[in-house]
């Protein structure tokens, strides 16, 4: 992120009371989408609703029910979706900003985390990420996504079949499950990594470029970025293992140690990917510096070689009268010959020394 982004991202906040909801992302026209997974372990329903008012009524039900909001540039509905479920308004308001720190923060009636989630678009050949905020209550779980398009096409068709045992628990292992697809795309997105680092280790060792700099510089602050998002990640999940909510059950529990683990793992590849990056600037720096003794090589061995010859030809070039080899009939072809002769025996010398 610029400076002059970051700077005009938080301006628009400034002077404002705690609690104003701001949107903070990219400005976006688009009409946000409101979708509805309820469920048992019997039967699935999938509505879209047209705005928040009707929300309220999965808070008390005997199902699980997943609200998901494509779009929080839309303040309106994130109002009244705090107005409807009795969210408190800094929770509202850091929905709306999509740079917060991923973070965890628990509310009694409800647990708030945010996330970053990362995917690869394969036909744009770029990382996306956006920020996730969920808020997980005792039968429903809301996600706040700022645009259409997740990780979480899999999870769906998990509750749809009724695959595993997701449609026979809670909604803290839905949380769990979330997080889960967040945390698996994140080794995709580092594997994607791993192929473009592969390409630029053979741009390397081939003809190394300004281009091929560029790129290594493009993929280390993508990979910075996704180490700022991971390393408090690690935190969230360790506070949601040590939380006391009667939302989170006990046998949930070794599930969340387990994306701990997870989280552990891509931390790990995540440090030893910038090491590699780093360590390519300096093969590349390294390779630029052999290319120019090479070239500064051969341009000293050619200066090396005409050396005696121009002084040779600088000799016979003084117009003084008495210069005895002038007169004679042989005296220029001997001298070319001399010439050719100093020249080859120097590069002979040169080749016996391997300096060339």
């Amino acid at each position: 992120m610029h400076m002059r982004g970051f700077s005009r991202k938080f301006s628009k906040k400034r002077g404002l009371p705690p609690g104003t909801i701001v949107h903070t992302g990219e400005d976006r026209n688009r009409k946000v989408l409101i979708t509805v997974m309820d469920y048992n372990d019997k039967k699935i329903d999938e509505t879209k609703l047209a705005t928040m008012e009707k929300c309220n009524r999965f808070e008390n039900g005997s199902t699980v029910t997943w609200i998901n909001i494509d779009g929080v540039h839309d303040t309106k509905i994130i109002e009244d979706f705090g107005k409807y479920m009795s969210i408190h308004p800094l929770v509202l308001e850091d929905i709306a900003s999509t740079d917060q720190r991923p973070k965890v923060e628990d509310f009694e009636e409800y647990v708030f985390v945010v996330v970053k989630m990362f995917y690869y678009v394969e036909r744009e050949k770029k990382m996306k990420s956006e920020q996730l905020s969920i808020i997980l209550k005792k039968n429903c779980i809301i996600t706040f996504q700022e645009e259409q398009g997740d990780v979480f096409d899999m999870l769906r068709e998990r509750i749809r079949k009724d695959k595993g045992s997701i449609r026979k628990k809670r909604t803290d292992y839905l949380l769990y499950s979330i997080l889960d697809a967040v945390i698996d795309n994140y080794f995709v997105v580092l594997e994607r990594f791993g192929l473009d680092m592969e390409d630029l280790e053979l741009d390397l060792t081939k003809k190394p470029s300004t281009k091929t700099l560029m790129k290594i510089h493009s993929l280390k602050h993508d990979i910075i970025f996704v180490r700022k998002a991971v390393w408090p990640l690690r935190e969230v999940v360790n506070t949601l293992i040590r939380n006391e909510s009667k939302l989170m059950q006990p046998t949930t529990m070794r599930y969340m140690r387990d994306l701990y683990d997870h989280s552990i793992q891509v931390i790990d590849n995540i440090e030893a990917l910038r090491d590699i990056t780093s360590s390519m600037v300096e093969v590349y720096l390294s390779s630029i510096s052999n290319r120019m003794n090479e070239i500064m090589k051969v341009l000293t061995i050619i200066s090396t070689i005409f050396i005696p010859l121009t002084f040779i030809t600088g000799l016979y070039g003084m117009n003084f009268k008495f210069m005895p080899e002038l007169e004679q009939v042989y005296g220029y072809p001997t001298v070319l010959v001399v010439m050719v002769i100093l020249s080859i025996s120097m590069y002979l010398y040169f080749r016996k020394k391997e300096w060339m």
